[in-house]
């Protein structure tokens, strides 16, 4: 196996600001595994917010030896001992993790949706995120998003409901926050989302700071909506204590370290009786497209990573009748475009 990768740095098409950090960029590297003439391609996105970077993704694809495997088939094998190799890394270990899949559906000459099983009729309608900002920020967001039957909003700051009241103005919409730890008193919290409740909003996501598991389990206990683990719940070990400290997850490839360990989440938050949200970061298509074939096992989709910037090097998963559809080509169905690096 040649392992191949090169630097593509995400150009937001807006300033993307959450309650504690904005940035106009995000660093990302596409990873091209090949073996017996079939290439397939993985992503990693590295908001600097995660911990994450070239430098540390470089590092950890230097001491990356994919030769002494015979074919990305052992599977098991490999994701094993990338994971073990270093702690952390889950964005680039997320990469490999998708190239591999890639290859694999490619050499079955099958999309995963179908290799799982999943009717894609069943994938639920996807969001259109809007960064915090002023109104006219918020305002050109919901012109942005005027394909997308779902809004997602940031809050956390200190214009929470001058925020959801412009986008009031504008559209009915359905509406969902994230707050991104943002919040830092839970009876505060409580009340901002019993108003929020009367405002279409259809969930909220880690309103507290992630350390603080009993006033999440006393917001999620008392809360008209549903409360939705994001930094809280990282990977598969987090998965179960998350049970009655939100009613719900947030599975992103990113986090997670790649397909076979988000396909893992979904199916044990479900069996806990956890709601599924399947989300994203900045990405282009290609991270999309391998995300989507896992949405028909979500509850909430938000998928618009690609719509977010202004320079995707992929074709694949699609928007149609506002839904994130993978597509029907073999393995995650991206198509590079246009190599940069």
């Amino acid at each position: 196996m040649i392992l191949r990768h090169f630097q593509h740095t995400l150009r937001l098409r807006r300033q993307f600001t959450l309650a504690t950090s904005s940035r106009a960029e995000t660093p990302d590297i596409i990873v091209e595994i090949e073996h017996n003439g079939l290439t397939g391609y993985g992503e990693a996105s590295m908001p600097p917010y995660l911990g994450e970077s070239y430098e540390s993704a470089e590092s950890f694809l230097a001491g990356m030896d994919m030769t002494r495997y015979d074919s990305p088939l052992q599977v098991d094998e490999i994701l094993h001992d990338i994971d073990a190799a270093r702690p952390g890394n889950t964005a680039i270990k997320a990469a490999i993790d998708i190239a591999i899949h890639d290859w694999i559906g490619k050499q079955m000459g099958r999309p995963w949706y179908r290799m799982w099983g999943f009717d894609v009729t069943a994938i639920p309608r996807t969001s259109f995120t809007i960064g915090a900002g002023d109104a006219e920020h918020i305002r050109a967001g919901a012109t942005d998003a005027a394909e997308y039957p779902v809004l997602k909003v940031k809050l956390g700051r200190d214009n929470d409901q001058q925020t959801i009241q412009t986008i009031r103005d504008l559209t009915d919409k359905p509406i969902r926050v994230d707050v991104n730890q943002g919040w830092r008193d839970r009876d505060d919290a409580l009340r901002a989302i019993e108003w929020l409740a009367t405002q279409n909003v259809e969930l909220v996501e880690q309103p507290l700071p992630k350390e603080r598991i009993d006033d999440l389990a006393w917001l999620t206990q008392r809360s008209p909506l549903p409360i939705i683990g994001d930094e809280g719940v990282q990977r598969l070990a987090d998965v179960r204590p998350a049970r009655g400290v939100y009613h719900g997850i947030n599975v992103k490839l990113m986090k997670c370290a790649g397909m076979r360990e988000a396909h893992a989440m979904m199916m044990q938050a479900r069996s806990l009786g956890l709601k599924v949200m399947l989300g994203c970061m900045t990405e282009t298509t290609c991270a999309i497209s391998a995300a989507a074939h896992l949405s028909p096992l979500a509850d909430w989709v938000d998928l618009d990573g690609a719509a977010l910037i202004a320079n995707d090097i992929f074709d694949g998963a699609t928007l149609s009748d506002g839904r994130m559809r993978p597509c029907d080509r073999p393995g995650i169905g991206a198509v590079l475009k246009v190599r940069s690096g």
